[in-house]
């Protein structure tokens, strides 16, 4: 879809319900993860953190939108795709500021430059104890992207015609924190699987395209 239609369509978001947690357990690699979202949030003891999807055209005025593949360390999210985001930090007066930040540092794009339409449903992930706070947000202009090298291994343009076809979902054998050889809900985009809580993320996000696009 070219991005000049795909901006005047997708703010009819702006006024619809979220999916919400349905969406996003469709996509969950574990079946006590609302247990375990139930607890965190009793115990109040879980950090923050936010990101964000950003919608933008290539130079031929195709919607895109980008992920990363983070750099291999040590740490439960090691080598795998995920949005630009982070923990939030002292300087952030909101979670919408952090994910703004964490992207203008993870891979260049000015927070200037993004208008943010939608806070979506806050996902918990239990592996590093965090809830993320995701963003959908618009830049109207082909963003130079400028990689973190310390974080970013790579980053993954995502064409929204690939986005929303139904051959994306797949099921994968992984090895998990909590469980070893589990087949598990994912997406295939640009030749990498997307599993766990981003893809739980792009989950609602893309039921909520579905329906405006």
């Amino acid at each position: 879809m070219q991005f000049s239609e795909f901006e005047k369509q997708v703010v009819k978001v702006t006024k619809m319900e979220l999916p919400g947690e349905d969406y996003h357990f469709r996509m969950a690699p574990m079946e006590r993860l609302k247990e375990l979202k139930r607890k965190a949030y009793q115990s109040n003891t879980a950090r923050q953190a936010a990101v964000l999807c950003l919608f933008y055209p290539s130079e031929s005025d195709e919607t895109h939108f980008m992920l990363i593949l983070r750099k291999t360390y040590k740490g439960v999210h090691s080598a795998q795709v995920g949005f630009p985001g982070g923990k939030v930090e002292e300087e952030d007066e909101t979670l919408m500021h952090t994910a703004l930040r964490e992207a203008e540092e993870e891979v260049g794009v000015s927070r200037k430059r993004v208008a943010v339409l939608k806070q979506m449903t806050q996902v918990y992930i239990p592996p590093s104890n965090f809830f993320v706070q995701p963003y959908m947000g618009l830049a109207n202009e082909t963003p130079l992207f400028i990689p973190q090298d310390e974080e970013v291994e790579a980053l993954i343009e995502v064409p929204l015609r690939e986005f929303l076809d139904d051959r994306i979902q797949i099921t994968q054998r992984f090895d998990t924190s909590y469980a070893k050889n589990i087949e598990v809900p994912a997406f295939q985009l640009q030749g990498h699987i997307v599993w766990g809580a981003t893809a739980m993320m792009l989950n609602e996000i893309r039921e909520m395209l579905k329906e405006v696009l």
